[in-house]
């Protein structure tokens, strides 16, 4: 079997651990039943049972009381999302484990109890969301219960990845962050999340520059990331109306209401940050889904 499932952005500025959305970028990972555990197809530091697909597929099984569960065989097969770039490359690993163990066993999970499942070994639902279902997503947690609902995203907008040539792992971009905000802080952030929905689903250029900034996690995550001043000028040039960090970082993810922006960016990304690329997103509207039996 083979489980296709989108890359994502997370927090999309001030929607921190809460805000997803999916795009048309995917990996592509196949799942068999083998007498002992075999994975291939990806870096050698990932062909291990620490590897994210595997550890999610028995997390399904021990959950659901599976106890006398075969290996399994995980191959890589495409792989479009870049790993520890801030675009959902771990929430797509773990996705795609709990779809698997759920088609392989015929457990009869439902969307909304694999989202649970997956949100469990991910620690927090955003990427996930995103992943699983598609589209733009806000989520929630209430104890160790998450929920998620989808918003609409007018499809005036142009997404753009820029990705810098080096990783930021979200252990260290977490740790840079303060342990308390303050009310002010809060406030703002509270008020922005809420106008960059509407922003979002109307394609309002003007609303989202208002609405995409931020105060809980950018300002310190931007520090780790060499070139993001340089990044955020010449998107500024090229017609930008928002722009934040993809997830935990390193990916910047940039939205803009002209047409001709993408030409515009990579034109000068070359020019001003040799090594970086750029990608045109396209928000995926379907979500994990079994490729192939």
């Amino acid at each position: 079997m083979i489980v296709r499932v989108p890359a994502s952005s997370a927090n999309l500025g001030p929607g921190f651990d809460s805000f997803g959305i999916a795009w048309q970028l995917y990996d592509e990972i196949g799942f068999q039943i083998a007498e002992e555990t075999v994975i291939s197809g990806c870096e050698e530091r990932f062909c291990n049972e620490q590897n994210l697909a595997f550890a999610a597929y028995r997390r399904v099984l021990e959950r659901c009381g599976v106890r006398d569960a075969s290996g399994v065989a995980i191959r890589f097969g495409r792989t479009g999302i870049p790993v520890s770039r801030g675009l959902g490359s771990s929430a797509a690993l773990i996705v795609a484990g709990v779809m698997a163990a759920n088609e392989h066993y015929e457990l009869g999970l439902s969307r909304e109890e694999l989202f649970l499942l997956a949100t469990e070994v991910e620690g927090h639902p955003d990427n996930v969301a995103a992943a699983l279902y598609g589209g733009l997503t806000v989520s929630a947690m209430d104890g160790g219960r998450a929920l998620t609902r989808r918003f609409p995203v007018s499809d005036k907008l142009i997404f753009t990845a820029l990705v810098p040539p080096f990783e930021l792992s979200t252990a260290l971009a977490r740790s840079v962050l303060p342990s308390a905000v303050t009310r002010e802080d809060a406030i703002f952030n509270v008020s922005r999340g809420a106008l960059l929905l509407r922003a979002l689903g109307d394609g309002d250029g003007e609303l989202l520059a208002f609405a995409m900034d931020d105060r809980i996690h950018q300002p310190f995550r931007s520090r780790l990331i060499d070139g993001f001043r340089t990044a955020r000028i010449e998107a500024q040039e090229c017609g930008v109306r928002g722009m934040c960090i993809s997830g935990a970082g390193s990916t910047l993810l940039c939205v803009s209401d002209r047409q001709d922006f993408a030409d515009r960016m990579e034109t000068s990304l070359e020019m001003a940050l040799p090594g970086w690329e750029l990608h045109v997103l396209t928000p995926d509207l379907s979500g994990a889904m079994i490729a192939a039996m």
